[in-house]
C-alpha cells in the first residue's frame, strides 16, 4: 500500500498542477470553515463536491472543489485544450488511474449508543487527566484501528484485544464514563477524526515499561501522550 501511495503521489506530481479551483484540506479544515473563506455557501461547497458523502467528514489533503456549481439551464463556456502526451506520459497516466482505482476509500464510522459508552469508557480510563483535544485523540486512535487490516474489524473487538488497552486488563474501563469523554468520542466520529490522521498507537513515554513504540513514526503528541504510527 505504502509503494502504491508513493506511485500516485510521484505522477500526479508530474502530470498534474492542482487547479486553481481546488483548496487542499488541512488540519482544523471544516466544510463550514472553507465555505466561508471562499465566499460561497455551504450547500453550494456541497454541490461542487458530490465525491464527500458525509459533511461532517473531510480528510487532511483531500481536494475540495470551490467554485460555484453552474446551474443546468446556464450555458457553459469550455475552452478546448491541446494537449500532446509522449508515449512515456500516456503510460504513466495509465499506471495513475489503476493505482487509483485500487486505493480503499476511507469508512464512514457509525457507532451504537452502547459503543459510544463502551469507547468513552476507554477514553476516561486511558486518557482522564488530559484535555479534550487528548480525549478525542485517544478515541481516534481506536477508530484508526477499526479501519485498519492490522486491527479486528469491531469495536468491541479492537478494545478486547488481548494486551492492547490497560483499563481492560485492570478493570477500569468498567467505571461510568465522564461527559467529556462521551462528548470527545462523539466528536471523533465527526471532522474531528482528522486530528489523529494514521494513529494507531498512543503512550506515555514517561511511564511505559516497554520502548517498543519509540522507534514509530509520531503522529503527534497531545499533554502527556504521543500517538504512533
Amino acid at each position: 500500500m505504502k509503494k502504491l501511495i508513493m506511485l500516485i503521489t510521484f505522477v500526479a506530481s508530474l502530470l498534474f498542477a492542482s487547479p486553481a479551483f481546488a483548496y487542499t484540506v488541512k488540519h482544523g479544515d471544516t466544510l463550514t470553515k472553507i465555505a466561508r473563506e471562499h465566499n460561497i455557501t455551504l450547500q453550494e461547497l456541497a454541490d461542487a463536491n458530490p465525491q464527500v458523502s458525509n459533511l461532517n467528514l473531510i480528510y487532511i489533503g483531500e481536494n475540495i472543489n470551490i467554485t460555484k456549481s453552474i446551474p443546468a439551464n446556464e450555458p457553459r463556456i469550455v475552452e478546448p485544450v491541446n494537449m500532446v502526451l509522449s508515449d512515456s506520459e500516456v503510460d504513466l497516466r495509465a499506471k495513475l488511474v489503476r493505482a487509483e482505482a485500487q486505493i480503499e476509500k476511507p469508512v464512514n464510522l457509525s457507532l451504537s449508543d452502547s459503543e459510544v459508552d463502551l469507547l468513552a469508557r476507554l477514553v476516561r480510563a486511558e486518557a482522564q487527566t488530559e484535555s479534550l483535544e487528548g480525549k478525542i485523540a485517544v478515541a481516534c486512535v481506536v477508530l484508526n484501528r477499526i479501519e485498519s487490516p492490522q486491527f479486528p474489524d469491531t469495536l468491541k473487538e479492537v478494545i478486547y484485544a488481548p494486551g492492547q488497552f490497560q483499563p481492560v486488563k485492570n478493570g477500569e474501563i468498567n467505571k461510568p464514563a465522564d461527559e467529556e469523554s462521551i462528548q470527545a468520542v462523539k466528536a471523533a466520529l465527526t471532522d474531528q477524526r482528522q486530528l489523529a490522521p494514521g494513529a494507531l498507537f498512543f503512550y506515555n513515554p514517561a511511564i511505559a515499561t516497554s520502548r517498543w513504540l519509540d522507534t514509530r513514526a509520531t503522529t503527534l503528541v497531545i499533554g502527556q501522550h504521543v500517538f504512533k504510527k
